[in-house]
């Protein structure tokens, strides 16, 4: 099935017209994985890889028509959403599969640590040249361009038979687990400035400075030769079945996770958030995982850090939704090595509000921040030895519609070649120990040591 082309014309920043066609078709016998593999050699750096918890949606780029990036850090999801609905300005793009943008804000602009993260935007988007989405047993993959200059017919026949070799190439591609890549070495940066971090950050709550703050830390592995980008997807997609699966690349570098928690969700207005905080090891056999669940429930430290999340999700769904519903209790939320207490939220969204204003009023939650927001991002910049990133900021996508998910950017890491940065923080409050906090970090590096060949011990 091949649908007509659509075209539109958009004005950039520089005053110049852009020419935005895209076309559909719907495929068979396609992965998301074997199209983000088949990708390698000609768009290597210009892809992304995207699965929801349900997995009822995959989404893979190659190669970019379009990006938006922002380093105005007071406006920038302003500034994505503003670019975005220039680029999809008529929003009645009638085809099977619209357009999709994906990327993800950085936590903090304001902190500017060197680190693997320098020169990466505060915000940064693409619009894949080549779109795969696979929803509801069915597959397209769009063709998208936008040029300053219209496309000729030639031009645009030379896209559609690079893009038919594609998918020709991933239908033909098994995609058999890699061998794990071989670390040589493995440090933790900045451990003891870590350490001493909890002790200045309780003390500081102590003084009623803050009533909560996330402080985070990372694992450095140094492995035998550079790994593949697709190595270490299809290790996480096998072993992380139940959270949300993404990969970014920018340039050289990966960033990679499987994450439990949605920041937000929007579909035909609807809109639904989680609040995750508050976490305990899973047990080795079922009775001690029943035993670790509900020493969590009944925990008041964890108890308090979730609630925290709550008041402050609910509240901006008050703002922006009408109908909003979330339980009166948290249940647990189960994943491989961890639980969580999870409350669900959602409401129907009023006139004017968006998902990336939404996403805005919620970056950062206090489960990755802390509270109240200004006084832990303060802290943050004070007392935490690096530079996050995207870890545990917004990442995710938006379509033409105004339709789209942000997952928060948790059990993550960063890819650079023969490189690799691992992510994890906890939430510190007036009675948190240096030791347990650090402990608990061990826990929530292992989804992605485990996918990087690593492992840690109890």
């Amino acid at each position: 099935m091949q649908q007509q082309w659509y075209q539109d014309t958009a004005v950039n920043s520089l005053g110049q017209n852009l020419h935005f066609y895209m076309e559909t078709i719907e495929v068979s016998r396609l992965t998301g994985l074997a199209f983000y593999t088949a990708g390698e050699k000609r768009y290597k750096g210009e892809r992304f890889y995207w699965q929801n918890r349900e997995k009822t949606m995959t989404l893979v780029g190659l190669g970019h028509a379009y990006t938006i990036q922002s380093e105005t850090s007071q406006h920038r999801f302003d500034e994505v959403e503003a670019k975005w609905r220039s680029l999809t300005k008529n929003g009645d793009i009638q085809q099977e599969q619209p357009p999709i943008l994906f990327g993800g804000f950085t936590f903090d602009p304001q902190h500017q640590i060197a680190g693997e993260w320098t020169g990466f935007p505060d915000a940064f988007f693409a619009l894949a040249t080549f779109q795969l989405v696979i929803q509801q047993d069915k597959a397209y993959v769009n063709l998208h361009t936008v040029t300053t200059e219209p496309q000729t017919e030639e031009q645009l026949q030379v896209l559609r038979q690079e893009r038919d070799t594609l998918i020709q190439l991933a239908q033909e591609t098994m995609i058999t687990m890699y061998a794990k890549p071989e670390i040589i070495h493995y440090f933790e940066p900045h451990k003891e400035a870590y350490l001493a971090s909890i002790d200045q950050v309780t003390a500081l709550i102590k003084e009623k400075q803050a009533d909560k703050v996330v402080i985070a830390r990372s694992l450095a592995l140094q492995f035998q030769e550079p790994v593949s980008t697709s190595q270490v997807l299809a290790q996480i997609t096998e072993e992380q079945p139940e959270s949300y699966l993404f990969g970014l690349e920018h340039q050289q570098l990966l960033f990679f996770g499987a994450s439990p928690e949605r920041l937000v969700k929007v579909q035909d207005r609807h809109a639904f958030s989680s609040c995750v905080a508050g976490s305990i090891k899973r047990g080795k056999t079922v009775a001690e995982d029943e035993v670790y669940g509900q020493r969590l429930l009944n925990d008041a430290k964890n108890g308090g850090e979730h609630q925290y999340v709550v008041d402050m999700i609910a509240q901006t769904f008050q703002e922006n939704c009408l109908d909003v519903t979330l339980p009166s209790s948290p249940t647990l939320l189960k994943i491989r090595d961890i639980q969580h207490l999870y409350t669900p939220v959602e409401g129907l969204l009023k006139e004017g509000a968006t998902i990336l204003q939404l996403a805005k009023s919620l970056h950062p939650t206090p489960a990755l921040g802390g509270s109240p927001r200004q006084a832990a991002l303060e802290a943050i910049r004070q007392y935490e030895p690096m530079n996050r990133g995207l870890y545990a900021a917004p990442i995710g996508w938006v379509d033409a519609q105004g339709n789209g998910e942000f997952a928060v950017a948790i059990r993550s890491a960063t890819l650079l070649q023969d490189k690799a940065y691992l992510y994890a923080g906890g939430g510190i409050v007036a009675d948190s120990e240096a030791q347990a906090e650090y402990e608990e970090t061990l826990v929530k590096f292992r989804p992605m040591l485990r996918a990087l060949g690593g492992q840690l011990h109890d």
